[in-house]
């Protein structure tokens, strides 16, 4: 499985470097006054993505067991900073679509950050000792 992982992001981060590549080929000199041409924004948010997706999947995958709720605490807290940017993004003043996304990003967020809480508190009850009355 991690095998087929690293060959899909490895696919993907080619195709967007070739994509990358073709985007930022400049065409014949413009004349002057005209404006330069303009990178595509999709390309580069879809390569910092495939880009991001690979470089997460080799830490998380390196992390030992006795790591695990540490890394849990630290991943709660990057998820509570992604719901705050997803509340930004669904109630800015962008067209319908963004409001959408924002929408599910808020949802998914809350769900990742619930659940992780959940999640890591159930991990350090295991930590804790019974008491040692009929209680």
């Amino acid at each position: 499985m991690r095998r087929l992982a690293m060959v899909i992001l490895v696919a993907l981060t080619a195709l967007m470097l070739v994509g990358f590549t073709q985007s930022a080929t400049a065409p014949p000199a413009a004349p002057l006054g005209a404006e330069a041409p303009q990178a595509n924004p999709l390309f580069d948010s879809l390569y910092i993505f495939i880009l991001a997706g690979f470089v997460g999947f080799e830490v998380i995958a390196r992390v030992s067991p006795t790591l695990h709720t540490p890394l849990m605490s630290a991943t709660n807290a990057i998820s509570g900073i992604s719901l705050v940017g997803s509340i930004v993004a669904a109630g800015g003043t962008y067209s319908m679509l963004s409001t959408i996304l924002g929408t599910v990003a808020v949802a998914a967020a809350a769900i990742n950050v619930v659940g992780g809480f959940m999640i890591t508190d159930r991990m350090l009850r295991m930590f804790k000792s019974k008491p040692k009355g009929g209680h």
